[in-house]
């Protein structure tokens, strides 16, 4: 039986690929986030997502800086959870590993404002993540603003 999936995704992250937006950001924080090899193993009974992490993130960071440019998952005011990409030609909905890198943030306190394609530099405490079910290897939690 098929699913219906409906998902809004923001101009800003469709328009991603355009050559105008694209701007990266290189750095050893976005080098351990996309060190990270995943595996997705799919049987007729079964389905597992194998992932191998960098050794300098495999037991999480306590303090992990990194700056990105944020995407809003819906409300762009009072915002405490969005995805932050390296990479402003990457949509972190269209499921490219190929392309960029994105991490989903956690703020301990909600910023008044976040406008797509934000460039921000956060602190927090990046943490793996393990479960076999999903793409998602990584999140960063309890993050404060530095820069942006």
């Amino acid at each position: 039986m098929a699913r219906s999936l409906t998902m809004s995704v923001s101009a800003t992250a469709l328009a991603a690929a355009s050559p105008a937006l694209a701007e990266r950001i290189d750095s050893p924080a976005w080098d351990a986030i996309q060190g990270i090899e995943i595996e997705e193993i799919i049987t007729e009974n079964s389905y597992e997502v194998r992932k191998v992490f960098p050794s300098e993130i495999k037991d999480g960071v306590e303090q992990f800086d990194i700056t990105g440019f944020a995407v809003p998952l819906g409300d762009t005011s009072n915002v405490r959870e969005f995805m932050l990409v390296s990479d402003m030609g990457f949509c972190p909905f269209c499921g490219d590993p190929d392309h960029g890198a994105a991490l989903q943030v956690s703020l301990t306190e909600p910023m008044p404002f976040v406008m797509e394609g934000m460039r921000l530099s956060l602190r927090g405490s990046l943490e793996t993540i393990d479960d076999p079910q999903t793409w998602q290897s990584t999140i960063m939690r309890d993050a404060v603003v530095i820069d942006g």
